[in-house]
């Protein structure tokens, strides 16, 4: 009975996800805004073209922050609200954003509200599935219940280029706006906590994790103590940073060789984000997190690089390969660091404690995507945000085997005492 309460729960929390995944549809939505601005002339976006990321790169700043108190509320008022919440702010930002098109109103409602509420509905839907199951199937559960965020672009990205060619940019926010409020409400009915007396049925594997996942519940003020939440934090920053730099402009880094059709990569990446959160939070399970985040971070930079150096008409195929590697790879980093958040410092302030890790990929994707924006407007292309990005990522494979060589040492001191 329980088994099958906490599958419900998971479901629940996959598709509310996949309806807050909307954010990585945005360079479906910026490809419409940069042809009006081109365009010109009366009704439409008179944006500067630096610009035009700015919602985007507002929103992941937005929903990076609100993560903590989202967490908080999560942890005191339950799932249900807070993932209600969440539903009805993004819905306001869209219906928000579908009246105006004013620079402003795009950043307060896309940026603001929806920002805020993608935190609000993605702090409940992780923390109500993990609580149903044992950590050692941590990475696993929190890679299916985040892939649904990964995955929304592969029906979100054909459904808003259709819409945007049929009805228009205004009106496809609209229809966002009331389906998502629908379809979040709904779900968030089905979050709730297991009973007080719930005990998983698989016990923690110490081959695999060590004592470290004894760990009681650390407060948030602790935590901030630790030397490995700021290393985890900084690998956050980087492999969240490099993805989002990716994502937030894939539709016009195919547009060159796919034309119209452009739109098809960032579903096919969206394909590549999601199996990436199930496959390697499984693989974290088995052969360790900080590992696999050595090995995820070293592919990435290899791929950024071979990204910088490939010719700028380079084919479809080429194109859509690349792209689903890279966020497969992206992937990894929404389902390894939940799971080490629980493993190493409890559930009893998960929201919390996840949230304030969390800020790494609000400040990592609003970093790298300005940068890249900026290094794009002063180049026109995106070598130079490739090649700083594989570098970063470099730092992080050191980071990561530093801190995998660190828990093995503590682990053989405790097996030899």
């Amino acid at each position: 009975m329980h088994l099958n309460r906490g599958i419900s729960v998971v479901a629940a929390g996959t598709g509310i996800n996949l309806a807050l995944g909307v954010l990585y549809s945005w360079s479906i939505f910026k490809e419409s805004i940069t042809q009006s601005v081109q365009q010109g002339g009366a009704g439409g976006f008179h944006w500067d073209l630096a610009s035009i990321n700015d919602p985007y790169a507002l929103a992941c700043l937005v929903f990076a922050f609100c993560m903590i108190p989202a967490g908080r509320m999560q942890d005191h008022l339950g799932p249900r609200l807070t993932a209600f919440s969440g539903g009805v702010l993004v819905s306001l930002g869209f219906l928000l954003i579908s009246q105006s098109y004013n620079y402003w109103v795009w950043l307060l409602g896309f940026g603001g509200l929806v920002g805020a509420g993608i935190a609000f509905g993605y702090a409940a839907a992780t923390p109500a599935a993990l609580k149903w199951f044992s950590p050692t199937r941590s990475g696993l559960i929190a890679g299916i219940v985040v892939s649904g965020f990964g995955l929304a672009p592969a029906y979100i990205a054909p459904l808003g280029n259709w819409l945007v060619q049929t009805q228009g940019l205004l009106d496809t926010m609209q229809f966002f706006g009331i389906a998502f409020l629908l379809v979040v409400s709904l779900l968030s009915l089905l979050l709730v906590k297991p009973p007080e007396h719930h005990q998983p049925a698989a016990q923690i594997d110490a081959r695999h994790h060590g004592a470290s996942v004894a760990q009681p519940g650390f407060t948030p003020r602790e935590l901030l103590r630790k030397w490995r939440f700021w290393a985890l934090w900084v690998l956050y920053f980087i492999g969240a940073g490099a993805g989002l730099m990716v994502i937030g402009s894939i539709s016009g880094m195919a547009k060159m060789s796919m034309g119209e059709l452009a739109f098809l990569a960032v579903a096919i990446l969206a394909l590549g984000n999601a199996s990436g959160r199930i496959i390697l939070g499984q693989l974290a399970d088995r052969y360790g997190r900080s590992l696999t985040l050595a090995w995820v971070f070293l592919f990435q930079a290899l791929l950024m690089f071979a990204a910088a150096f490939a010719s700028p008409d380079s084919g479809a195929l080429l194109v859509v390969l690349m792209a689903t590697l890279i966020g497969f790879n992206y992937g990894a980093n929404l389902a390894i660091f939940p799971s080490i958040t629980k493993v190493l410092w409890g559930m009893r302030h998960f929201g919390v404690n996840y949230g304030m890790l969390f800020t790494a990929w609000g400040l990592g994707g609003f970093v790298m995507v300005k940068l890249s924006e900026w290094l794009k407007a002063s180049s026109g292309n995106f070598t130079s945000s490739f090649l700083v990005a594989g570098c970063l990522l470099l730092l992080g494979v050191g980071i990561a085997l530093y801190l995998h060589t660190h828990k093995q040492k503590l682990k053989a001191q405790l097996l030899g005492s």
